[in-house]
């Protein structure tokens, strides 16, 4: 593995060495210098105390007009309005104040760079891409808050994860990877990097195959080593890598997960593992159930799943992957709204108390949390809204928002 790695992240840096010099590159600029702080704090350091917030449905949305299943690799017009494609109003810097304001100390960033890609063959991103992701990052770090930025629906990566494409994505992967991370190199250590999202086959989020898994590790590795070959901050930079379709089911319970190679010195101690924690899904997403956790079985159909079920799950993350120097990164949670005659008031509070056990459960054995938030309002799945973007972030799930806060302070 490790000599097939090396012989295509040296075609492929070469390859972007011979582009570099044609107008569709990713042109490296002289970024100010922004290390803060020189003390490489390792990944466990990073997590600990983070309790962040997802900005989703916003970058990572496809072009304007695009099909968000197109596997295409390319800049077509328009592509930088992709931002507001999904419906959401532009990223403001009062958004990312009001973040801030809330409590919360971290914002993940999820990004698709498939449709701002100039030249496939050397994975260059537009330039005013680059720059608009710089602006939003940089009005994160103004505010102190803690940044992950990632690859996020990028389809030709997440949709194809068999031997057929295995090579050809590795390749892009560490084109992708040596332009982004170039890019932010002199970025200080508050920014860190997650190098893929829910890899899977299309419409299938069951358990994956051996090869499936294979592939998803050597994506993994792959992010690893062209990160660190791109030098600077990034050498010793909090690097994430991720299960097979963010299931941590599918890393704890599959001994086929690999924890990847750093790069000489470092060991395990610039690395997370992440995973998506939208659990119990019959509560959590799907509303099967209104009422989750012992004190709430009393008042309606509850899951079966409770305090217990999170508590030990979450022990036997420490001992899979915190006790070998790993930190731990949730990097999706939430819960979704859900009304109901008569009831709406009890609901939401059994979610307060719901997202106050997992913040604080989870905080307690120093993973970071980051909840989803696409500024969807309404009754049922998919409705993970905590603060209006479209009405100046006014936070209309407060009990959401109430029970996150109540658990950080624990």
């Amino acid at each position: 593995m490790k000599r097939f790695l090396s012989t295509f992240l040296f075609s492929a840096m070469a390859t972007c060495c011979m582009l570099a010099c044609g107008s569709d590159a990713t042109e490296s600029v002289n970024e100010p210098e922004k290390i803060n702080d020189p003390s490489h704090p390792t990944a466990k350091e990073w997590n600990a105390g983070v309790v962040g917030w997802n900005l989703g449905n916003q970058f990572e949305c496809s072009a304007p007009g695009q099909d968000g299943e197109s596997m295409a690799i390319g800049n077509p017009d328009g592509s930088i309005k992709a931002e507001t494609a999904w419906g959401n109003p532009v990223v403001t810097k009062k958004m990312i104040k009001a973040v801030k304001d809330a409590g919360f100390n971290a914002i993940r960033i999820p990004i698709r760079w498939q449709c701002h890609i100039t030249n496939p063959q050397a994975m260059s991103i537009d330039k005013a891409w680059i720059a608009r992701i710089k602006e939003v990052v940089d009005w994160c770090l103004a505010n102190d808050l803690k940044v992950i930025i990632n690859t996020h629906h990028d389809k030709w990566l997440e949709g194809r994860p068999t031997n057929m494409y295995k090579e050809e994505n590795n390749q892009k992967l560490a084109l992708l990877w040596m332009n982004i991370a170039s890019e932010f190199a002199q970025y200080d250590y508050r920014v860190a990097f997650a190098g893929t999202n829910e890899v899977h086959i299309k419409d299938n989020w069951g358990k994956p195959t051996a090869e499936n898994l294979a592939v998803q590790n050597s994506y993994n590795q792959t992010f690893i080593d062209m990160v660190r070959a791109t030098g600077g901050n990034n050498e010793k930079r909090h690097l994430i890598v991720q299960t097979y379709v963010c299931n941590p089911d599918f890393g704890i319970n599959n001994g086929d997960f690999i924890v990847p190679t750093d790069m000489e010195g470092n060991g395990n101690d610039y690395m997370s593992v992440e995973f998506h924690y939208y659990t119990p899904w019959d509560y959590a997403g799907e509303c099967k159930y209104n009422f989750w956790g012992e004190p709430y079985k009393s008042k309606g159909e509850a899951s079966s799943s409770d305090e217990k079920t999170m508590s030990d799950f979450f022990d036997k993350v420490v001992s899979t992957w915190a006790n070998q120097g790993l930190g731990i990164v949730m990097g999706e949670w939430g819960v979704t709204d859900r009304q109901k005659a008569g009831q709406t008031d009890l609901i939401h509070e059994n979610m307060t108390y719901y997202c106050r056990f997992l913040v604080s459960e989870a905080k307690k054995r120093g993973f970071s949390t980051f909840v989803w938030d696409n500024n969807s309002f309404g009754s049922g799945p998919e409705h993970f809204g905590i603060f209006d973007r479209r009405a100046s972030m006014k936070v209309k799930a407060d009990w959401v928002l109430n029970g996150i806060m109540e658990g950080k302070a624990k």
